[in-house]
């Protein structure tokens, strides 16, 4: 299991897509990707979709996702995405009061079980006390990576 903290977008495509039936069909898929902005997003997600669409697509939205961490699973069966509400527990010093506070992580498994355990799995190596208030499966196919290109090539496009 590996995790990344970055700024994460999801993003949504929508083309043409050629069915197992042979027919053309709308459709609008789900993606999240890694970036430091909304135009920044957008260019990304267009080259990542550029190599996988054959014909016209267009980005049909892009929101900032609410998870800053991502867990990746290297088990080819994880091939879905769920999104985990975390609740980290402090005490109040002066009040002696239970506080909770919500953080979100999107987490790569293959059923609602492996989430979790993958969450515990990573989450059972720090000292933060916690509860694993939902997990929810999304739509998202995939997640994309900001890639940071070898200093040559960056001078090419210069």
């Amino acid at each position: 299991m590996r995790s990344r903290t970055a700024d994460w977008f999801e993003t949504k495509i929508r083309y043409e897509k050629t069915m197992e039936d042979g027919l053309q069909k709308k459709v609008t898929e789900q993606y999240t990707v890694d970036a430091l902005s909304f135009t920044e997003a957008e260019a990304q997600i267009i080259e990542e979709m550029s190599s996988c669409i054959s014909g016209e697509f267009e980005v049909a939205d892009i929101k900032k996702a609410t998870y800053k961490e991502v867990f990746f699973s290297d088990a080819e069966s994880d091939d879905r995405w769920y999104k985990a509400k975390l609740q980290f527990i402090t005490v109040d010093e002066k009040t002696q009061k239970e506080k909770r506070s919500n953080v979100y992580y999107l987490v790569q498994a293959g059923t609602l079980h492996g989430a979790v355990n993958h969450i515990e799995e990573v989450m059972g190596t720090t000292m933060i006390d916690y509860v694993i208030a939902n997990v929810a499966e999304t739509m998202i196919i995939d997640v994309f990576e900001h890639q940071v290109k070898p200093a040559t090539q960056q001078q090419a496009e210069s």
